[in-house]
């Protein structure tokens, strides 16, 4: 298991560096971000989550919310990865690049 999943949920907040361009402007590539452990019945679309959709780990957003089917995940850039209820951690805080 991924490290971070077992962090968060053994209920500890981290800090995640995730690659990637696909949440500019709101997230640079490995920009540091503070994340808490979270439960998906209590993210609301807008939410920037820690999550594995088709067993991909990554932090990107939150689309929309279905009490059947979990949260639809997405990128800041239009794109849809997918419905899932694996999330563990929500970004509480968007840190400097260092």
């Amino acid at each position: 298991m991924n490290w971070k999943i077992q962090k968060l949920q053994n209920g500890e907040t981290i800090i995640s560096k995730e690659p990637g361009n696909s949440m500019l402007p709101l997230l640079k590539s490995k920009q540091p971000v503070k994340l808490k452990p979270i439960i998906w019945e209590d993210c609301k679309p807008g939410d920037i989550v820690y999550c594995k959709v088709r067993g991909n780990c990554f932090t990107h957003l939150v689309k929309g919310k279905n009490n059947k089917r979990g949260l639809l995940i997405g990128n800041n850039h239009g794109r849809i990865n997918g419905w899932t209820k694996h999330v563990y951690g929500k970004v509480i805080e968007i840190l400097p690049m260092s």
